[in-house]
């Protein structure tokens, strides 16, 4: 399946903060089994969107966190926060 970038983006988005929620939730319970499995579920499929769009796209995180095609991808436009939605 093709994937737009935009809609890469903002399903990594979407992602990134129900880790977040379910992540501070399992800071308070964190005994709640199907909290926890939810959290490795979503974590899961965020790492395979992240790699998908790097490899496609360059890195969304710099500083060791991606690595980048020759030449260095970072500064090349739009960085993901310069899109508009």
């Amino acid at each position: 399946m093709q994937r737009d970038r935009r809609e890469l983006l903002l399903k990594i988005m979407a992602l990134d903060f129900t880790a977040l929620e379910l992540n501070l939730y399992l800071d308070t319970h964190p005994r709640d089994a199907r909290a926890l499995e939810d959290y490795n579920r979503v974590t899961q499929e965020l790492f395979a969107l992240r790699q998908e769009y790097q490899e496609r796209y360059g890195p969304l995180i710099h500083f060791g966190h991606g690595y980048s095609k020759y030449p260095w991808q970072w500064i090349e436009e739009p960085w993901p926060w310069e899109m508009t939605f």
